[in-house]
């Protein structure tokens, strides 16, 4: 099943009236999670593994249409807290695609006095 596809199914969505939001939202989270990707793993193209990423980031997205911008929203007593970076409770994932630089405990240094 696509991304598109899962994240229909996971909000609950069975017509199409929403369906160019959706892919607006799954295009800029693609699109921000490969800026990430390039910028400090080197990838051009997002790994198959972490499409869940899209999914999961997509669902929050489209449940915070209307209240961007906001740190968080309080209407007739139901409050709610929006995180700042939605990349954030990924980020453990995300940085075991950091390429790690080679041990250079080898390689001395020289001190003068």
């Amino acid at each position: 099943m696509a991304v598109f596809d899962d994240v229909k199914v996971l909000l609950g969505i069975d017509d199409t009236l929403q369906d160019k939001a959706i892919n607006i939202i799954i295009r800029n989270t693609e699109a921000h999670l490969k800026i990430w990707l390039k910028k400090y793993a080197g990838l051009d193209e997002i790994p198959a593994e972490l499409e869940f990423i899209i999914t999961e980031l997509s669902i929050i997205r489209f449940q915070k249409r209307g209240s961007e911008g906001m740190s968080s929203e309080s209407v007739e007593g139901h409050s709610v807290s929006y995180n700042e970076d939605d990349f954030k409770p990924y980020s453990s994932i995300l940085n075991t695609y950091i390429p790690v630089e080679p041990d250079r405990a080898k390689k001395g240094k020289a001190m003068f006095f």
